[in-house]
C-alpha cells in the first residue's frame, strides 16, 4: 500500500508510520500509518477521495492541542492542515483556513482594529478544530462570531454551511456527527478601538497565565462544565488536586487540567479520567462528561 500511496498521491507530504506524540500537547501517542500534510484543497480531495476508493480509514486533526492519542497510534490516514494557513481579511469579516493558529487569527483581528475575537486570544489550537469543537472562553465561543465554514463532506463534496446549519452546542457542532472537514471559516466582527482590545486581549491572557498550568504539557480543559458547577472546582472538592496516575496528574495549579508531568502515556490519561470521574460522582452524586477526544487503537 505504501508504494501505491507514492505513486497516486505523488507530490503530496505523507510521512508513513510517524509517530504522533511529535504533533500533540500531550506528548503522547502513537504511530500513525500515514500522515499527510496538503497544501491545498486539491491535495485534500486527493488524498480523501484515494482513502475511499482503498477502504481507508482517514481524519483531520487540527494543532491536537484538545485530544489524547492512544498508545497504539491511528490507522489509516490522519491530515493535518498546519500548511491551509491563510488569514484574509475584508472590512469587518475575517475568513481564515483550517490550518491557521486561532491565537494568530485573534491577533490579526486586533491589527485590524476588530472586535468580538478577544475571547479566543488564548486558546490553543486550529481555526478548524476550533469551529469543530465550537471553542470558548471567557463567556465567548466560536458560534458568537462564525457567519458560515466551507467544508469537505466525507464523500468528497465542498459545500458552505451557514452558523446555523453547523447546529453548534456547548463545546459541540454537527460536524462531530457528519464527519465532515472544516476547510476555511468566515467570521463576523465589529470595528473598535485598537488599545480597548489589547487591553482586553492582555487581561484575559493574564488570567490564562495565572490560572492555567502552561508550564506542562496537557490536552487542555478535559471536562465539560457541569450545568450549575464547574469541573475544576468539583475535582477539588473531592481531594483530587496533585492525584497521579503513572506520569500524568491533576494539576495542583487548576484542577480541570491533567498535566504530563513525568513521561506520562495516554493509557496514564484514560486512568486518571476514569478515577476523576468515578471519585467526584462519589464525592457530589455529580457525574462529569469527557470535553477531551481520545482516538486511536490500545
Amino acid at each position: 500500500m505504501k508504494e501505491k500511496i507514492r505513486t497516486e498521491l505523488e507530490g503530496i507530504d505523507i510521512r508513513f508510520d510517524e509517530p504522533l506524540n511529535a504533533y500533540t500537547y500531550t506528548k503522547v501517542g502513537g504511530p500513525v500509518d500515514y500522515l499527510a500534510f496538503p497544501r491545498n484543497r486539491y491535495e485534500i480531495v486527493r488524498i480523501v477521495e484515494f482513502a475511499n476508493r482503498e477502504g481507508i480509514n482517514w481524519m483531520v486533526l487540527g494543532n491536537s492541542s484538545n485530544i489524547i492519542v492512544r498508545d497504539g497510534g491511528i490507522r489509516g490516514f490522519v491530515i493535518r492542515m498546519d500548511k491551509l494557513n491563510s488569514v484574509m481579511v475584508s472590512g469587518y469579516t475575517i475568513e481564515a483556513e483550517a490550518g491557521a493558529n486561532l491565537i494568530e487569527t485573534t491577533r490579526v483581528a486586533l491589527h485590524h482594529s476588530l472586535t468580538g475575537f478577544e475571547f479566543a486570544c488564548g486558546i490553543p489550537g486550529s481555526v478548524g478544530g476550533a469551529v469543530f469543537m465550537n471553542a470558548g472562553a471567557y463567556g465567548g465561543e466560536i458560534a458568537h462570531i462564525l457567519v458560515s465554514a466551507q467544508v469537505l463532506s466525507p464523500s468528497g463534496h465542498m459545500l458552505t454551511l451557514d452558523a446555523r446549519e453547523l447546529r453548534f452546542g456547548y463545546r459541540s457542532s454537527i460536524l462531530q456527527e457528519n464527519g465532515a472537514i472544516v476547510l476555511s471559516a468566515k467570521f463576523a466582527l465589529k470595528p473598535g478601538n485598537h488599545m480597548t482590545i489589547q487591553q482586553e486581549m492582555d487581561r484575559l491572557t493574564h488570567l490564562r497565565q495565572l490560572k492555567q498550568p502552561l508550564e506542562y504539557p496537557s490536552c487542555g480543559s478535559v471536562f465539560k462544565r457541569p450545568v450549575g458547577h464547574f469541573a475544576g472546582q468539583l475535582i477539588m472538592e473531592a481531594g483530587l488536586k496533585g492525584y497521579r496516575v503513572g506520569g500524568v496528574e491533576v494539576s495542583q495549579k487548576h484542577a480541570g487540567f491533567m498535566v504530563n508531568v513525568d513521561n506520562g502515556t495516554a493509557k496514564d490519561y484514560e486512568n486518571l479520567i476514569a478515577d476523576v470521574i468515578q471519585k467526584v460522582e462519589e464525592n457530589s452524586g455529580i457525574k462529569l462528561e469527557r470535553e477531551v477526544r481520545i482516538l486511536g487503537d490500545f
